[in-house]
């Protein structure tokens, strides 16, 4: 078996193609990772960790902003410059989550949909990453330590999985980072929210510079 902190350092390290400017640079002094929890929220099958959220800028809590861009209720939009995900209302705002986003050349930008949700997922890495890191587990069963975290909307385009996915994550503080593999991570406790209000078919646009077509 590999250790949860190997099987990080070697997920951190590798491409999922398919799945820094940072306010926060690491894990907090004195605590490690323990320190940056505090209580649980209920969940099935598992409790989920609640983040401290003293340790994240104040502009990281999910709120309600102004957004009139011109996109359909429903859309989730996600603004790969800003670090911030849309989930656009009928009423000219937007709930407005913190989110992570993909390294410099595994970004991606573009137009999707939700193809499938999933609870709790388990993760298969893609022959990709294991060419590049042949240690690696070929799967993680849904849990604490799962990558994919509590929750997963995974991207579609054309009835095709793309390989993107919108997920939860176990490393709170590479929120507002440029540090994965292309996939836009969330707080747990915030894709939960996310997910009870995204359907399966909705439109997501993934934008960089303001636009989401080359």
């Amino acid at each position: 078996m590999v250790s949860r902190r190997a099987f990080l350092i070697a997920l951190a390290g590798a491409p999922l193609a398919a799945c820094n400017n940072t306010h926060t640079a690491g894990l907090p002094s004195g605590g490690g990772e323990a320190s940056w929890y505090t209580g649980t929220m209920p969940d099935h099958p598992f409790p989920i960790p609640l983040v401290d959220r003293r340790y994240l800028p104040a502009e990281y809590l999910p709120q309600t902003v102004s957004y009139q861009r011109g996109e359909r209720p429903g859309t989730v939009i996600v603004d790969i410059d800003q670090r911030y995900l849309y989930f656009v209302e009928g009423d000219g705002t937007a709930i407005r989550y913190a989110v992570g986003v993909g390294r410099q050349g595994f970004s991606w930008s573009g137009a999707a949909y939700v193809g499938r949700k999933s609870v709790w997922p388990s993760w298969t890495p893609t022959s990709n990453m294991v060419r590049l890191i042949p240690g690696l587990p070929r799967y993680a069963s849904a849990g604490i330590d799962n990558p994919l975290g509590a929750r997963a909307l995974y991207l579609y385009q054309g009835g095709r999985d793309i390989l993107f996915r919108i997920h939860g994550t176990n490393e709170p503080w590479k929120i507002g980072q440029a540090a994965s593999s292309g996939c836009i991570r969330m707080l747990n406790e915030d894709v939960v929210d996310l997910y009870d209000r995204v359907p399966v078919g909705a439109t997501v646009l993934v934008k960089r510079g303001g636009r989401y077509r080359a």
